[in-house]
């Protein structure tokens, strides 16, 4: 029975952390989850990429933003894609953005984690997957190619 509890447990551990970044050792507190991520399919020039594309999808990583330092996990886990959705349960988003409401308070910083830069690295012909990179003023929670689709014409994020 303690095997049993215990194989669990790590199984259990196993997945929050499988979705978390390995960019730094021993710090787990980066929600850019390690999988391998989808790739765009093109990128088109600047200027075919429409404004109301570019609008919406800054809209949604801002919403996504501001609801993971608020330590919303219902809300998050809502703006993940369908794939994500079936890899991150709302437990695991739990912990994610607990984490890191508790790294804002480790640092002394009780400002609300808005995002201060945008940009659209790629956008794919079809206008349906997108890589922005954005940065919050903690380095460690700024984000280059992050990876978002469109699904049911919301952008979704889609980094698990």
């Amino acid at each position: 029975m303690r095997t049993r509890a215990t194989v669990l447990l790590f199984a259990a551990l196993f997945a929050l952390t499988a979705c978390t970044s390995d960019d730094e050792p021993g710090d787990n507190t980066d929600r850019t989850p390690s999988a391998a991520a989808r790739q765009p399919s093109a990128t088109p020039s600047r200027s075919a990429t429409s404004d109301a594309d570019t609008a919406g999808l800054e809209a949604a990583v801002r919403a996504y933003n501001a609801a993971y330092f608020a330590n919303d996990p219902d809300t998050t886990h809502g703006m993940l894609s369908a794939r994500c959705q079936k890899l991150i349960t709302r437990a695991g988003m739990a912990v994610l953005t607990e984490r890191a409401e508790q790294t804002e308070r480790a640092v002394g910083d009780s400002e609300p984690k808005d995002v201060k830069r945008f940009e659209v690295d790629e956008i794919s012909t079809s206008g349906d997957e997108a890589r922005v990179s954005y940065g919050v003023g903690l380095p460690k929670f700024d984000q280059k190619q992050e990876p978002w689709v469109r699904e049911a014409g919301d952008w979704r994020y889609d980094d698990c």
